[in-house]
């Protein structure tokens, strides 16, 4: 498979076709999906691999035109399932439900695709991407880990989450400072949290803004009256998923 690559928008374009294969076929199917939608396939390195999978249809979406050019004159069988536009904006309507997102995601963009997977949960049952080895890390990380955070919590709530493998900087072009990491996502069976979804978010976010703080402190900028509980001698990162889903309710009754 001949590549050309490039970059932009912040992107190291995959020249590995091993790591690309591996990447494609840890799809599972999660979720009975009939679509997958490639984020950000540039000149194809993935998609190639991804098209020979026949348990779904391969789109694809692209913010650069270059890359959007050579898409489809090198790939023919993409016709009609080329998106052109910014993930970030883009309304998922048009693919049906359920569907899969997989891609080599722009480090400088990755945490803001995962809040827009989260915005759309309920029709992303799978994700399968390779991002920046650190946050990766961070997604898949448990609670009591440093690596815990935001992203960790709030894609726990909703989506089982496995660390797959490493990519080293040498697998691109051009090669990055850092390496990367293959995670996977599988939405899970959680249709809604128990508790308040919007002040749950709230919370988390809150909470790991000052994550050296015990929670009693780090929660202030909330406004709200902080009952006393088990959570408030403890840090952020100690907290599971239904741990700040109990927080949550508990804040939920002060605000009553």
């Amino acid at each position: 498979m001949r590549v050309r690559a490039k970059k932009h928008l912040g992107q190291h374009f995959l020249k590995d076709t091993a790591a690309a294969r591996a990447i494609a076929t840890a799809l599972t199917g999660h979720g009975g999906y009939q679509k997958a939608l490639e984020i950000g396939p540039g000149m194809g390195v993935l998609t190639g691999f991804l098209l020979e999978d026949k348990r779904f249809e391969t789109w694809v979406i692209e913010i650069d035109q270059e890359s959007v050019d050579y898409l489809n004159v090198h790939f023919p069988a993409l016709h009609g399932r080329i998106i052109e536009g910014d993930f970030l904006e883009w309304q998922p309507g048009s693919m049906g439900s359920p569907f899969a997102v997989i891609g080599n995601f722009p480090y400088n963009i990755s945490s803001q695709i995962f809040f827009r997977v989260l915005s759309y949960r309920d029709e992303v049952s799978e994700v399968v991407c390779m991002l920046q080895k650190e946050v990766a890390q961070r997604i898949a990380s448990p609670p009591g880990n440093k690596d815990y955070g935001i992203l960790s919590v709030l894609l726990q709530a909703f989506y089982e989450i496995e660390y797959l493998f490493t990519v080293p900087p040498g697998s691109f072009s051009p090669p990055p400072k850092v390496q990367s990491g293959v995670i996977r996502l599988k939405r899970n069976e959680v249709k809604k949290l128990d508790c308040d979804e919007k002040l749950f978010f709230s919370v988390v976010k809150t909470a790991f803004n000052q994550r050296r703080k015990m929670l009693r402190n780090a929660l202030a900028p909330l406004g709200l009256e902080i009952p006393e509980n088990r959570f408030m001698t403890q840090r952020a990162e100690q907290l599971s998923v239904s741990d700040f889903e109990e927080l949550t309710r508990l804040l939920a009754s002060v605000k009553e």
